[in-house]
């Protein structure tokens, strides 16, 4: 339902017509490409130009599925000049040298997260594109996910007052991670997965730097021996003022159910969850108001991230998403991350 609070319609992906017309060259097509970036595109009218990925027979068959091109090489895409943003949809240890080559090619990039391995890589690709002139928007789709980009609208409209606490829990199964390149993150459930939570937390505290982290992950006595990585994990940030948040990641749930979230201010509390039984409600003066919500998280938040940086492209301003803003996520990821490696001790992220 709408209210006087948010309307529904707000969370469909809101993309000017004149953005359609810029040029996309997807590297990287693999399942999150093939199932998320390629459908999102297809389905608001974004215009992908052609594809390109190390295995020609990946780059072949999303080439077949969605009626694109292919490049032989990476080089070939970057010198399309039909071809104005690059999504990088690559893991992160290849995906700083692409940024960086279409960056010097003047291309805007649309970069995977997490954005970097480290934060000096970051920070290097984010004035390498002011440098340029360049837009350079990284995916954090969540934003865009309707509870949470809901949640946000109704936080920043001040519907529950002052933020106090945000709550998150997973109810997730890490099992489909064995033997894939996610197995082979050290802090997978913190680094790659958790980077989603972080930062629409931060977005939940008007995009604030988080002031210390402290993180521990473990190994499940359910994961089978050959995997690697610890599914188990949590979270504990301190932001703003008196704000504070907790992601309770379980990593090992026997169901897949939801994955809830709470956000408790001085004057409300929104209660919602995403990627199952997605819902959003407000309570605010013994009222409780249940939002409709028109679309997903996949694929619509991906067009909703894309659309964000094509609609900064020509209009000339820094996206939402921006590389600059992404480094205070990164930041508190790295600090997580570091955080588990001492067994839970508060880290404070490094400076951006």
């Amino acid at each position: 339902m709408a209210s006087t609070w948010l309307d529904p319609e707000e969370l469909r992906p809101r993309i000017p017509p004149e953005a359609r017309d810029l040029g996309i060259g997807l590297v990287g097509c693999g399942g999150i490409a093939r199932s998320a970036h390629l459908p999102a595109y297809r389905k608001y009218g974004l215009r992908v130009v052609g594809v390109y990925d190390i295995r020609p027979e990946a780059a072949a068959a999303a080439a077949e599925a969605f009626g694109v091109r292919t490049y032989p090489t990476l080089e070939a895409l970057l010198a399309d000049p039909q071809v104005a943003v690059v999504d990088v949809a690559t893991h992160p240890r290849e995906r700083v040298g692409i940024v960086r080559q279409a960056l010097q090619a003047g291309k805007h990039v649309f970069s995977q997260k997490p954005f970097a391995p480290t934060l000096e890589e970051a920070r290097e690709l984010t004035e390498e594109a002011a440098r340029r002139g360049l837009r350079l928007a990284v995916n954090q789709n969540g934003r865009w996910a309707p509870p949470w980009r809901g949640a946000a609208l109704l936080v920043e409209r001040g519907a529950v007052g002052e933020v106090l606490h945000v709550t998150h829990l997973w109810e997730v199964r890490f099992g489909w991670i064995t033997g894939t390149p996610f197995d082979q993150l050290t802090h997978f459930a913190i680094y790659d997965y958790g980077v989603h939570w972080i930062d629409i937390t931060r977005c939940f505290w008007g995009r604030a730097a988080v002031r210390t982290v402290r993180a521990r992950d473990w190994r499940l006595p359910i994961q089978p021996p050959e995997s690697k990585t610890p599914w188990g994990a949590w979270i504990a940030l301190e932001g703003p003022g008196a704000a504070e948040a907790v992601i309770r990641g379980t990593g090992g749930a026997a169901t897949h159910g939801a994955h809830p979230f709470w956000i408790h201010g001085t004057e409300g509390t929104v209660r919602g969850a995403v990627l199952g039984d997605d819902h959003l409600e407000l309570e605010r003066g013994g009222v409780r108001i249940r939002f409709d919500l028109p679309v997903g998280w996949v694929p619509d938040a991906f067009a909703g991230s894309m659309g964000e940086l094509l609609a900064a492209v020509v209009t000339g301003r820094e996206p939402h998403h921006a590389a600059r803003d992404n480094l205070h996520t990164l930041a508190a990821t790295l600090a997580a991350c570091a955080s588990a490696e001492a067994d839970g001790a508060p880290v404070v992220p490094a400076a951006t």
